[in-house]
């Protein structure tokens, strides 16, 4: 057994998601290498079918569905923003949940009957990562915790997830999950922000279900608040600083989502100056690198949604970047055009080292974007994440 331990034999085992899942992470035993991202953890294993899955189309069912849904595998609360001081100067941040199950629906209720207060089923971790553009300064960390008395957890109502003291917590008097307070803080970093969505929420895919292959059962439920006005502190070893701008939430809940021949992902949310939105994500296949599946949403400025299909967009690789301390190579700048909206955009990481180098491995940072559109000239700010590099 490789040192990426399977779900089942320890806590450890459970390692690694992105925005659009989970992974199993492993490197070579006693190479001293991190773990690189793979995404063994979101394809079938032996549990997958005492499962829930996502099949069809449902109804979501707020508030209830901001909190945990225990009878899937995999779920995240996935925060993501870009902030600027009165100075102009930029950050970047990350805070995000996640969730796994070790045991199956119809075991966990076996579990809750039992006496100790640390009996658990389920897993939760988070990552939480600062962007500091001026500093051309990058830095992550992580925690893990078992979902039970206290130390970890998630509640639809009032909304909160939290891992020890990293918490997203509602902020005002009803409890719902649309205005949040963000609270972590480790080795000198932190962050102490309040969100506000400002649009409707947004239901990827076929309204809320969205598919990961053509194979039915390979999807998620995924909806996300794509504008979500921020303000409050960004601390780093160089002072606290009072910022404002926007954040991006993504939630998805799902079980076995990827196809078996799965490498990784690249995945875009894009926030126009106009207010306009845009996510889009492309998995790429083992052997050769070729693009599987890719699929995203436009967000109109006025909140309506299309879906985006794969032939619609095109996305090349402009210049890459290579990891001293890991060797991986990642793309840092694309051209992104889509002739449906009549845009032709450059993207360009803020800073080249966002490498999130955690128990697993994979680049997740702050991009700006200019470029023109069938209105005319557009910029913007966003997000980009990319695993199995």
């Amino acid at each position: 057994m490789n040192r990426g331990l399977q779900i089942g034999v320890s806590m450890a085992a459970l390692l690694g998601l992105t925005a659009l899942g989970w992974a199993a992470f492993s490197a070579p035993e006693g190479s001293g290498e991190q773990a690189r991202a793979t995404v063994a953890g979101l394809q079938r294993d032996a549990m997958s079918d005492r499962f829930a899955h996502a099949r069809e189309p449902r109804a979501f069912d707020f508030p209830c569905d901001h909190g945990p849904h225990d009878a899937y595998q995999t779920e995240w609360w996935y925060y993501t923003g870009n902030l600027f001081d009165a100075s102009g100067r930029h950050f970047g941040y990350q805070l995000t949940f996640f969730r796994r199950a070790l045991v199956p629906p119809d075991e966990q209720a076996m579990l809750a009957d039992r006496d100790s207060a640390f009996a658990f089923d389920q897993v939760y971790f988070a990552h939480f990562a600062i962007t500091d553009s001026a500093a051309n300064a990058h830095v992550s960390f992580e925690k893990y915790s078992r979902g039970t008395a206290g130390l970890a957890g998630a509640q639809a109502s009032p909304f909160r997830v939290f891992v020890e003291d990293w918490s997203a917590t509602a902020a005002h008097d009803d409890g719902d999950a649309a205005r949040v307070r963000l609270v972590a803080a480790q080795d000198g970093y932190a962050i102490d922000l309040t969100l506000t969505s400002t649009k409707p929420f947004v239901f990827h895919g076929d309204r809320g279900l969205s598919q990961k292959s053509p194979n039915p059962g390979n999807a998620s439920y995924y909806y996300s608040m794509t504008r979500m006005a921020t303000a409050g502190k960004v601390t780093t070893p160089r002072g606290t600083f009072e910022a404002t701008g926007n954040s991006w939430l993504d939630r998805e809940w799902s079980t076995s989502a990827l196809d078996e021949d799965t490498e990784g992902w690249d995945w875009f949310s894009l926030q126009f100056d106009d207010g306009r939105e845009i996510m889009f994500f492309k998995l790429r296949q083992k052997e050769t690198g070729d693009i599987t599946f890719a699929k995203g949403t436009y967000v109109g400025a006025d909140g309506r949604t299309e879906l985006v299909r794969q032939d619609e967009v095109t996305i090349t690789v402009l210049d890459r970047w290579t990891s001293r301390q890991t060797g991986a190579t990642y793309p840092v700048r694309w051209r992104l055009a889509s002739p449906r909206y009549g845009l032709d955009i450059e993207i360009v990481a803020r800073i080249l080292d966002q490498e999130m180098r955690l128990t697993q491995r994979y680049w997740e940072g702050a991009v700006t974007f200019e470029g023109v559109s069938a209105a005319g000239p557009v910029a913007g700010v966003g997000y980009v994440e990319m695993t199995g590099y």
